[in-house]
């Protein structure tokens, strides 16, 4: 039978998305493959192989909710952890990956007691809680971004952030520099940080020059109770718009962009990279350990973004920013140039290495 790779990921779309670009890789290497996550992270398994088996796991967080929440989330953990146990014993995998979230606990906590090879994918330049727990009870630690926040003591492996197959086919696409002709401005957020973006992104862009707000063309992701204030923000600028809670096209998106304005999730800074495109980037302040900020640095620092702090975020300055890149195509060049440069586009590869690593170890 073919080895089993048990992966485990949290309930968003950072931890989600290489999670699913690992399995593509794994399936294709002839493994079998099992994801692990909960309610929230199942959301987003629509763009999983069918190969994958997808298994729902009771889980919790001491990060949201009420006393009550919190007070019965030690019991739900536990339960899920039990639950791992028995179904890792039923069906023993070769290699366990965790990629973060509370809903990893179970299957890491299980491999853990059960001694099996295990590892975490990191995608942040911060630890998140989970990882941090599990940091010095893994075999090997995979970072995205690098350098990464770790533990004293703790050594890890840069392997990059895997991307999504659509992501990767459209690897180093080439860059149609800004001119005098139709501009396509990528506004992308996640659900927690696009409330800010869409209070600013339309004023900004309203108060360009008439000559290049007439020839932008935006697509604006917004939460569903902001979409019909940001579509009449742009709509009372002149701009043409498509605002909408979420694009499944996001990779199209942004090979056409001239400019992707941004909050700095480690998958977003990934895509972003790999196919290679100008961006600001505004952290997301509430992240855990300003990770954000973390993600963003390096690529602001290759010169291939700008950085904008939340809190220095404001119409003017943003406003500033789109106009000397779309006013100047040479920098915009350079800036898309520099992203391609910094991006990692075999990071899957590195990621499926280090687990066929550690089985062909453990086999030994």
């Amino acid at each position: 039978m073919a080895r089993l790779l048990l992966i485990a990921a949290g309930g968003t779309g950072g931890h989600m998305f290489p999670a699913q670009a690992l399995a593509e890789a794994m399936l294709a290497q002839g493994w079998r493959v099992k994801l692990s996550t909960d309610e929230r992270g199942a959301r987003y398994v629509g763009g999983f192989p069918k190969d994958v088996e997808i298994e729902t796991v009771a889980s919790a967080t001491f990060a949201r909710g009420g006393v009550a929440a919190k007070l019965i989330a030690p019991f739900r953990i536990a339960g899920g952890v039990l639950s791992a146990l028995w179904a890792l014993r039923r069906d023993r995998p070769a290699v366990v990956v965790g990629f973060g979230g509370y809903p990893t606990i179970p299957a890491l906590a299980a491999a853990t007691i059960l001694r099996l090879p295990r590892m975490i994918h990191e995608q942040n330049g911060v630890l998140g809680r989970v990882n941090r727990i599990f940091a010095r009870r893994v075999h090997r630690i995979a970072c995205g971004t690098w350098p990464t926040q770790l533990p004293e003591g703790v050594d890890a492996s840069h392997t990059g952030n895997p991307v999504r197959a659509a992501v990767l086919d459209r690897a180093g696409s080439p860059y149609i520099p800004p001119g005098d002709y139709p501009l396509s401005l990528l506004v992308i957020g996640g659900s927690q940080g696009a409330r800010i973006l869409s209070d600013v992104v339309p004023v900004a862009l309203g108060a360009l020059p008439e000559g290049l707000r007439g020839l932008l063309r935006v697509a604006h992701q917004a939460r569903p109770e902001d979409r019909d204030r940001v579509e009449a923000a742009y709509a009372a600028a002149g701009i043409k718009a498509e605002v909408a809670p979420f694009f499944a096209d996001v990779p199209r998106r942004l090979c056409e962009a001239q400019l992707v304005i941004s909050r700095a999730g480690a998958s977003s800074v990934a895509d972003i990279t790999v196919i290679g495109r100008p961006s600001i980037l505004v952290p997301f302040a509430a992240a855990a350990g300003d990770h954000q900020s973390a993600n963003a640095h390096g690529l602001a620092a290759a010169d291939a973004a700008v950085l904008i702090p939340e809190s220095r975020l404001d119409a003017a300055t943003l406003s500033g920013h789109v106009a000397a890149i779309l006013e100047h195509p040479d920098a915009a060049v350079k800036m898309a140039h520099a992203a391609l440069a910094y991006g990692i586009p075999d990071a899957t590869g590195r990621l499926a290495a280090m687990v066929e690593s550690l089985a062909a170890k453990e086999a030994r």
